[in-house]
């Protein structure tokens, strides 16, 4: 963009979920936060960044990103998220596999988790891990459904 170039101007919100329905809102943040319990941080804000990718999500992108940098996230890392699969040694065998279970989860356009990416995180990942990591990967599917619909503006989110 160039210095006489203006930015197109912000959408506005169809509605403010969080204050038009506070117990749903209050319920999905409790839901979240159980559900990453006893998960790495770090793996944690990969899955929510790159499921927000894959449903198109710009608000959730913004405050994740966001947030995995302020924990110490490189911006490589962040970045080769939408090409994992191409650059797999920017991340470890459980990040890999949570990312490829996220998208399994994330895209169900053939019906099912296919048995070989449920059995690939199920080898780096224990029962209980493993049932947290579904529940992460829910919430922030559920979370990117609520963002988009209400159609919420990424760019102002300034962290927790």
């Amino acid at each position: 963009m160039t210095t006489t170039e203006t930015r197109l101007q912000e959408h506005t919100p169809r509605l403010a979920l969080a204050e038009l329905a506070p117990d749903v809102y209050k319920a999905m943040a409790r839901f979240s936060a159980a559900a990453g319990a006893g998960l790495e941080p770090a793996l944690l804000e990969l899955v929510r960044i790159r499921a927000s990718q894959l449903n198109h999500c710009a608000f959730c992108l913004d405050m994740h990103s966001k947030d995995a940098l302020a924990r110490g996230e490189s911006v490589d890392r962040i970045v080769q998220l939408s090409a994992w699969e191409e650059s797999r040694h920017f991340y470890t065998a459980r990040e890999v596999a949570a990312l490829a279970l996220t998208e399994a989860v994330t895209v169900m356009t053939d019906g099912f988790v296919p048995d070989d990416v449920w059995s690939e995180a199920a080898e780096v990942f224990d029962d209980t891990e493993l049932a947290q990591l579904v529940a992460a990967i829910t919430a922030i599917n559920a979370w990117n459904r609520f963002a988009v619909t209400t159609r919420m503006v990424p760019g102002h989110y300034s962290g927790r």
